[in-house]
């Protein structure tokens, strides 16, 4: 870090503040110039307290970061983008652009199978459906919870298809990894460390939502919790934010995902059914996102919109789901990124 000393400080409050730079664990060098003296803190903040509080120190003008925070999960260093491999295939780096489809909730046998079968002929690799499901009224459908996972697994075993479903608690941990290939941490717990931590030590691959209001840097520093505890294997995903637009139901922020691509190594995927809260934007967003250079697509697809238990309104019907894969093709082959 750097520790920027207000103008014409006496070289007593200097040595001050180089003797607690060396208590803190770094090594100080100072930097002088004709007006102020910057000491430069050499040392990995990651095995030291940090330096910010010397910025309520009379003489510190300021405290600047050198490094990113997210150490693991900044790009420096990288040769080239991390690829997660779930279920045998790999997401991000050069590998081709994913496409991840499924209904907001599992709901009945018939219904999942019916979209499994459809996302597996449409090109998709993963099935997307939520057991556990998190509403805002507790008085609406939550979920079939277990049984919504045998019927996830029951259309993986005819399918083939790698499962995608969100990991709601601590105490499923267990149930929801012995099914899923990746375990999806939600945007209302996208800030819930202890349950990042767990899902970390479940040793599958981890799909990570950008909360409701969330800044790019704490997406990226709550991947970092989960980086480490021990597991590399992190997807980012884009699902909109609440910002004051009531045309949509979020605002889709694809300079998130440009943003997220430079800072980071890692995967990046786009949920659009989210992003917007709205079926006749589906389309449009998801070329949007492949040109913006996303690795892959969340899109929530159901056999019956009308009759969902859940966010029918944002859900594309099978035949729209295919209208998407047509739509999409020519500007997943322009970036490079067809299968």
């Amino acid at each position: 870090m750097i520790i920027v000393l207000r103008p014409k400080t006496e070289e007593s409050l200097i040595t001050q503040v180089e003797v607690e730079v060396k208590k803190l664990g770094y090594e100080p060098r100072l930097i002088r110039g004709e007006i102020q003296t910057v000491i430069a803190a050499i040392g990995d903040e990651r095995g030291h307290p940090s330096l910010e509080s010397l910025g309520t120190w009379p003489q510190v003008e300021s405290v600047l970061p050198v490094q990113r925070r997210y150490k693991l999960v900044a790009q420096e260093g990288r040769r080239s983008a991390s690829v997660v491999v779930a279920n045998g295939v790999g997401i991000g780096g050069k590998e081709p652009f994913r496409l991840m489809a499924g209904p907001c909730s599992v709901e009945s046998e018939e219904q999942i199978l019916a979209v499994a079968r459809a996302a597996k002929k449409a090109g998709a690799t993963f099935l997307r459906g939520g057991a556990y499901k998190p509403r805002t009224s507790p008085y609406e459908f939550q979920g079939l919870g277990e049984k919504g996972l045998e019927l996830l697994a029951l259309a993986k075993k005819e399918t083939g298809l790698g499962i995608v479903t969100e990991l709601l608690s601590e105490k499923h941990v267990e149930k929801v990894a012995a099914v899923a290939d990746l375990l999806q941490i939600g945007a209302r717990n996208a800030q819930n460390f202890s349950l990042l931590q767990a899902a970390a030590g479940s040793g599958k691959a981890i799909m990570l939502k950008r909360g409701l209001a969330m800044k790019v840097e704490e997406w990226l520093m709550a991947a970092e919790y989960v980086m480490s505890a021990g597991n590399g294997q992190v997807i980012l995903c884009e699902r909109g934010i609440r910002t004051f637009e009531t045309g949509m139901r979020n605002t889709l922020d694809l300079g998130a995902v440009a943003l997220a691509k430079r800072e980071s190594h890692l995967p990046v995927v786009v949920d659009p059914s989210q992003g917007a809260g709205r079926v006749d934007l589906v389309i449009a967003l998801s070329r949007a996102a492949v040109a913006v250079g996303a690795d892959g697509l969340l899109v929530e697809v159901h056999p019956l919109p009308a009759e969902a238990k859940s966010d029918g309104q944002q859900q594309l019907d099978l035949a729209g789901l295919n209208l998407l894969v047509e739509e999409i093709a020519p500007h997943v082959k322009a970036m490079g990124r067809a299968g």
